[in-house]
């Protein structure tokens, strides 16, 4: 599994860090602790984040979810 960040370049470098950890499924707690930041210094960046506008993507492999492509299997066409 692979995660994206569409419009990154529009974040701070703590932006990026806070939105990265958040979409991770860290909590506010857990973030503060890793980055040495308030829990309001971190629910701001995230805020701020949200306001510029930037999309999470998931890429997930095909074989994930069973879907694998015909003819990929070893050994077969």
């Amino acid at each position: 599994m692979t995660i994206e960040i569409r419009g990154v370049e529009k974040l701070s470098f703590r932006e990026r860090q806070v939105v990265a950890l958040k979409e991770m499924g860290l909590s506010t707690n857990e973030i503060t602790k890793r980055l040495g930041l308030s829990a309001s210094t971190v629910a701001t960046l995230y805020n701020r984040a949200r306001t510029k506008g930037y999309q999470v993507v998931i890429i997930l492999p095909g074989d994930v979810l069973g879907l694998g492509v015909p003819g990929d299997e070893e050994g077969g066409e």
